[in-house]
């Protein structure tokens, strides 16, 4: 094959489109789509970055960081701040998005996301490989103290998904949105008795 095959045989991946606060002030935006919640009671999410990029380092001296929704009506937003700048160029600015910052955190979110959550950060993790050499990926863990939900795509108590149509990135430079919802209920366990 002429391309790695692997990013898009683990498809379709979430995107954190993770908001930081540098030690100086200045603020970072961008997406990750190695992104996933990995507990809920308490609530954390993870994102993983190769290399000590702006997220990570600002997660790790802040104690901090939020993600954003990233859904279809905001994918070149979201694109566009995946730009490579040097530290300290805001990509919220770039992008022409709002940064609000948290109530209980000090880190930015996108003020147009439909859904944000406000990160505490954890633990980093730095992954190894089969023979016990540390790789240079950054997985940061984050608690989530807070989260906002816009209105506009909840239902009967419930989010709707196909509202909000949140985009996954597939493998090379493909997307998916998630727009055609449907709902499959666990199957019960057998009756033990027959």
């Amino acid at each position: 094959m002429r391309y790695d095959p692997f990013k898009a045989i683990v498809t379709p991946r979430p995107i954190g489109w993770i908001g930081t606060k540098a030690t100086d002030g200045s603020l970072n935006l961008s997406p990750y789509s190695f992104f996933n919640i990995v507990d809920d009671d308490p609530k954390i999410v993870m994102f993983s970055s190769g290399g000590r990029k702006d997220s990570a380092r600002n997660a790790e001296e802040t104690g901090f960081f939020t993600t954003s929704l990233a859904s279809r009506n905001l994918i070149d937003q979201v694109n566009t701040s995946s730009v490579a700048v040097p530290h300290g160029v805001d990509e919220f600015a770039i992008a022409g998005l709002t940064p609000v910052f948290g109530r209980l955190v000090d880190a930015p979110y996108v003020g147009e996301a439909y859904i944000a959550m406000e990160c505490v950060v954890t633990e980093i993790i730095h992954p190894r490989d089969r023979h016990g050499n540390r790789t240079d990926s950054h997985m940061v863990f984050g608690e989530v103290v807070g989260i906002h939900i816009d209105e506009r795509i909840i239902r009967d108590g419930r989010l709707d998904m196909s509202l909000a149509q949140p985009v996954g990135r597939m493998g090379y430079m493909d997307y998916a949105e998630a727009s055609q919802v449907f709902e499959i209920l666990r199957p019960k366990p057998p009756n033990s008795a027959s």
